[in-house]
């Protein structure tokens, strides 16, 4: 059986933001056994899994991405913004989707593990998210 839905996150600012409560509320009753996929509708923000309790992390992530992919690089894609194309090449980095093992009808992840929004740009806007689960 597969089940597919649609979230619309709220617009984040630029950063490193759990979302794991946003997915899971969205979430139909789960399976006892199962997976979900999770896509992102958007090339300029990206998703990750990572640890989801202490904020440092969060900011860290921030720093080395904006190091490892610089603004203000004469990039040629530059018409909506320094912030732009750098959002582009960080989302190819990070991916646009997710897969999560379900056992005993939970998302099977890890104690300190959680779900990310990759926020790349400085204004993103809302993020839509599609949710598909197999069981």
């Amino acid at each position: 059986m597969i089940i597919r839905t649609e979230i619309i996150l709220p617009p984040f600012p630029r950063g490193f933001h759990l979302i794991t409560r946003y997915v899971e509320q969205q979430l139909p009753s789960l399976p006892d056994k199962g997976l979900l996929h999770i896509f992102l509708k958007h090339t300029s923000a990206g998703l990750s899994i990572n640890e989801n309790c202490e904020s440092s992390v969060r900011r860290d992530f921030e720093t080395i991405m904006n190091r490892i992919v610089p603004e203000s690089c004469g990039y040629e894609h530059a018409l909506e913004g320094d912030d732009d194309m750098p959002a582009h090449v960080k989302s190819s980095l990070t991916g646009q989707s997710l897969m999560i093992p379900i056992f005993d009808a939970r998302l099977d992840m890890g104690v300190w593990q959680g779900i990310y929004l990759c926020e790349f740009r400085n204004r993103g806007g809302a993020r839509h998210l599609t949710l598909t689960v197999w069981s």
